[in-house]
């Protein structure tokens, strides 16, 4: 019997493991299959023209420049609102708030709105900042509602961080005489610094990758507007929006895999900017 249960054992030990490195090479095979499928196709239809013009029909010019501008704009614009208020209430529910009850709650809220399927984002968005508050069609209004789609990630990220630093570190400060907020500031937010970064990649990519959304807050619009406040008044298509607008509504696949492609790369560069701002101000607290 025992040796029975021991082959048992034996045995499980060895399909368990097996099983876990099936599971990660083979998501690490599509991932990577994904991202060569989209480099080889749409790599080489990004040529210097297709980067640096304005799309026209009557010209029959293919350009994605104000698709990029429009891209940036809502991604600066939508972390700039976000960050300060999922970091803030992250620090609340975990270092001020002392009701236990509100803030199950409030997580339990949180977590549910970050599976809210976003086109219902995008419905929400239109009928409040575009029809309600006036801001019609407009980057500002594909922008304030990407922030409500992205608050609760910041928010669950933010907080696991701040649940891992060490109670010591807060009860030796206190010991100090610290004052809390002082602690925060110092010591919490500093070591929480991978957290908050991790949660701020996320909210990128889901901002960059959201279409559905947009079609219903920003619009469509492909004038290229060089001033950025009058841009954010105005409707404008996205890179994600712009692919669905080529691939879908056009046919037109060589401009679709090259936004596709400018997306990746969009994307990756910004990560290593983020991981880079996260290095230094690890640098800064050390």
């Amino acid at each position: 019997m025992k040796s029975k249960m021991f082959w048992r054992r034996r045995l499980w030990n060895r399909i368990v493991p097996a099983l876990v490195w099936l599971a990660a090479l083979l998501s690490v095979g599509i991932a990577s299959g994904i991202l060569l499928l989209v480099l080889v196709r749409g790599v080489p239809q990004i040529s210097w023209s297709l980067l640096t013009s304005v799309p026209s029909v009557i010209q029959k010019i293919d350009g994605i420049l104000p698709y990029i501008l429009n891209t940036l704009y809502i991604i600066f614009l939508a972390l700039l609102i976000v960050l300060p208020l999922g970091v803030g209430a992250a620090v609340y529910l975990n270092e001020y708030a002392a009701n236990k009850r509100v803030i199950a709650v409030i997580e339990f809220t949180t977590e549910t709105l970050a599976g809210i399927p976003s086109i219902l984002y995008g419905l929400v968005g239109m009928l409040v900042f575009c029809n309600a508050l006036g801001l019609q069609s407009s980057l500002l209004s594909g922008a304030l509602t990407l922030t409500i789609m992205t608050l609760p990630t910041i928010i669950r990220t933010t907080q696991e961080a701040l649940k891992t630093v060490p109670q010591s570190y807060r009860e030796g400060a206190i010991g100090l005489g610290a004052r809390k907020w002082h602690i925060v500031r110092t010591i919490v937010l500093p070591c929480s610094v991978d957290g908050i970064v991790t949660g701020c990649i996320l909210a990128i990519g889901r901002i960059v990758g959201e279409s559905a959304a947009l079609l219903f807050t920003a619009g469509c619009g492909k004038v290229l507007l060089k001033n950025i406040l009058t841009a954010y008044s105005r409707s404008g298509a996205t890179l994600s929006v712009a692919l669905y607008m080529y691939a879908f509504e056009e046919g037109n696949f060589p401009v679709a895999w090259a936004i596709a492609a400018v997306l990746l790369i969009l994307v990756l560069c910004i990560n290593l900017l983020a991981k880079l701002a996260q290095k230094k101000l690890k640098r800064k607290e050390g």
